[in-house]
């Protein structure tokens, strides 16, 4: 998450004005817990423990859920961010007008091409599809169902809608997805190279730092494995005008010119974890209904006036 330095912004950093807060946060970063052992931990009373919780639910930093257990239903609190960059200063990724925009989400099983090699393996909500470490399997038919699919080298390719009329222009690209890397299991510090391809034209590079397991994802079902990887980082790349840009970031000279869309051609967005790479450190990407966040691939086409 990236969080601008401004007033507006002030609910998520007055979660940091407070040391028990800071302290809750600290707690939390080693293991769930209810509201009870928070408050026997920082011996304050669980009213004043539910009070901070609430802040930093607000703030989008502590996630929970109620959860049956013999005495009850007691709430259990996790950490919903591993993460959070301050901008002390404009995003380098120069605002687009007002102009019109279309957009669209593709489910991250709906790639059009593939090849990957083990670990690999791909689900649906419900259940596994096919078997664990065959790329065969991404071949299925039921591929398309998928809301998580992994994989430790290779790419899967997605075809992306050209709805735009003859005489409208593409101002600009932009292209949104929850992704890490992909250990066995899951590592936190498992650091991977991921290229980015629109058009078979490199957008660029973002190295992802880990594998994340260690907090359970907000939206993973309760099915899912906890040694399993349980949510990545939201990355949106943009293409516009004069680059491409990755979280306001440039991680290129591509413009939107450079990419040739034209009426009635579909764009074609690769994602890839290239063997020659420094980090090949695979690919995990979260659909919405496992991570953090209740988004699959979302494209917004931007178009000139």
């Amino acid at each position: 998450m990236q969080i601008d330095v401004s007033t507006k912004n002030m609910a998520f950093l007055e979660c940091f004005s407070s040391e028990t807060r800071v302290k809750i946060i600290e707690l939390l970063q080693q293991e769930s817990l209810n509201i009870k052992q928070l408050s026997q931990r920082l011996e304050i009373s669980s009213a004043i423990v539910t009070k901070h919780i609430q802040k930093l639910e607000q703030a989008g930093i502590v996630a929970s859920e109620n959860s049956t257990g013999i005495r009850g239903t007691q709430k259990i609190c996790h950490l919903k961010l591993d993460q959070a960059v301050l901008q002390f200063i404009p995003k380098k990724q120069p605002e687009l007008p007002a102009n019109r925009a279309n957009t669209l989400s593709i489910p991250v099983g709906q790639y059009t091409s593939f090849e990957v090699k083990p670990t690999c393996g791909l689900a649906s909500p419900t259940q596994l599809i096919g078997v664990l470490d065959d790329p065969r399997y991404f071949a299925d038919p039921g591929h398309v169902q998928a809301s998580i699919i992994w994989f430790s080298s290779g790419y899967v390719e997605y075809r992306i809608p050209n709805f735009l009329h003859s005489n409208q222009k593409l101002r600009a690209l932009e292209i949104s997805f929850e992704i890490c890397s992909e250990a066995p299991g899951y590592n936190e510090n498992w650091p991977s190279d991921i290229s980015f391809f629109i058009n078979e034209i490199p957008l660029g590079i973002w190295t992802s730092p880990g594998d994340f397991g260690a907090q359970r994802g907000v939206l993973t079902p309760e099915w899912w494995s906890s040694s399993n990887t349980q949510h990545g980082l939201l990355k949106v790349i943009n293409v516009g005008p004069t680059g491409s840009y990755l979280d306001g970031t440039q991680i290129s000279d591509v413009t939107i010119e450079d990419l040739s869309v034209t009426f009635a051609k579909e764009i074609n967005f690769r994602i890839a974890s290239l063997e020659s790479s420094s980090n090949c450190g695979g690919i995990t990407l979260f659909g919405k209904h496992f991570g953090n966040y209740a988004q699959d691939i979302v494209v917004t086409m931007h178009e000139d006036k």
